[in-house]
């Protein structure tokens, strides 16, 4: 696979990573699903989930080049997929709802 096509799944997977990690704080999931809370469990699993891919994308990185040209790559990839998640989260909130489509709107706490 190509090194390009490998750094965009690192993108992609810090981007998903961190707004699910996002998500689980009670004040971004009501601005993405509305004032219903969602249930400890989806937050502890979005809270795994995120970390996991988080930790994922350093592993791709890590296959692409030497240690350390991968954690810097990972770094930036980081610091601008914590940007674009604050970004969406400011002006439009909405678009990450795709991300927790599968967790059923009227979840008990």
């Amino acid at each position: 696979m190509p090194d390009s096509l490998l750094y965009a799944v690192a993108l992609v997977a810090n981007l998903t990573g961190l707004a699910w990690l996002a998500l689980s704080m009670d004040v971004h999931w009501e601005q993405v699903r509305g004032p219903v809370p969602p249930a400890r469990g989806t937050v502890v699993l979005l809270r795994w989930l995120g970390g996991a891919v988080v930790a994922a994308s350093l592993a791709v990185c890590l296959s692409v080049d030497h240690g350390s040209m991968a954690s810097l790559v990972w770094f930036m990839v980081l610091a601008g997929s914590a940007l674009t998640v604050a970004f969406t989260l400011a002006w439009k909130p909405r678009l990450l709802a795709p991300l927790v489509a599968w967790v059923p709107a009227t979840a008990p706490r």
